[in-house]
């Protein structure tokens, strides 16, 4: 009898069933994957997915980074039906566009177009990430030059966000000549003393890091963005010491004079409108 009141349990592990699994939707729930913290994911949305606990700031894909910036209804796009070739006929790439633009409702990495914050008219560029990690082919390259031309005509300022993983090797030095293209747009952007503002969040690395994102009037970065030329490893490798732990951050970047400001999703839009009034009143009459 005391044998039976000591013995081991056994522990049992309970599986759902199979309704259960069908009852929880897809994606309910995300970890964050700095601090840990479970979160239900449409919350996370209406904290324009910033973790409220460490503050780091998940992706924004194009049109929810548009949504949350511009004022409503005020947004018209640009060149939205161009189409990215494949001149190289490298293998599978034209299977891969194809997936992305299934996957993310987007022609291209990047949606350009004019609309107003706070009531002032900019020229407004997004890359996405979703779309090949953001890089930089010949569409992408020649929307950004496009949007910036146009800003120059209207007098608009240009407003950039960056998201990518450089140029696009499927294009070859096709993707690399955009590096020369837009850096020129900006050349005459700047020439015509139209301002441009560049945002860069995470990832912002490679050819686009090298080129226009670089080359705002004012460089802003969201918190904790990657931001670099070379993967980490392979500096390390070349200059043969240990860099910092923060290197290639939006913080260090700032702390070395690279960046302007680092400002929190949150007060991006208000720190924009700031910017943008500023700019409208100091500009000399046309």
């Amino acid at each position: 009898m005391l044998k039976d009141l000591f013995r081991k349990q056994r522990k049992y592990a309970t599986i759902p069933s199979e309704q259960a699994k069908k009852e929880i939707p897809e994606g309910i729930m995300q970890k964050c994957p700095r601090c840990g913290t479970i979160m239900i994911t449409k919350e996370l949305e209406k904290n324009l997915k910033v973790c409220k606990s460490c503050g780091y700031h998940y992706s924004l894909s194009a049109p929810e980074r548009i949504q949350s910036l511009v004022d409503e209804g005020r947004f018209f796009e640009y060149d939205a039906d161009m189409l990215s070739e494949d001149p190289l006929h490298f293998p599978d790439y034209k299977k891969k566009l194809k997936s992305d633009i299934e996957k993310t409702n987007l022609k291209e990495a990047v949606v350009t177009g004019e609309g107003t914050i706070g009531g002032f008219p900019a020229v407004i560029g997004v890359m996405d990430s979703r779309f090949r990690m953001g890089s930089m082919g010949s569409v992408v390259g020649e929307k950004i030059a496009r949007a910036a031309e146009k800003a120059a005509t209207k007098g608009y300022p240009f407003i950039l966000f960056s998201a990518s993983g450089g140029a696009r090797m499927q294009e070859g030095v096709l993707s690399l000549m955009q590096m020369a293209k837009t850096s020129a747009a900006l050349e005459k952007l700047h020439r015509a003393k139209v301002l441009f503002v560049s945002v860069l969040t995470n990832p912002t690395t490679g050819g686009v890091s090298a080129s226009f994102s670089s080359l705002g009037d004012i460089n802003i970065a969201e918190p904790g963005a990657l931001i670099g030329f070379a993967g980490r490893r392979v500096i390390e490798q070349t200059v043969r010491q240990k860099l910092p732990e923060d290197f290639q951050t939006s913080e260090f970047l700032l702390k070395h004079g690279q960046l302007d400001q680092v400002v929190p999703r949150h007060e991006l839009r208000e720190t924009l409108i700031r910017i943008l009034e500023f700019h409208a009143y100091g500009r000399e009459p046309q």
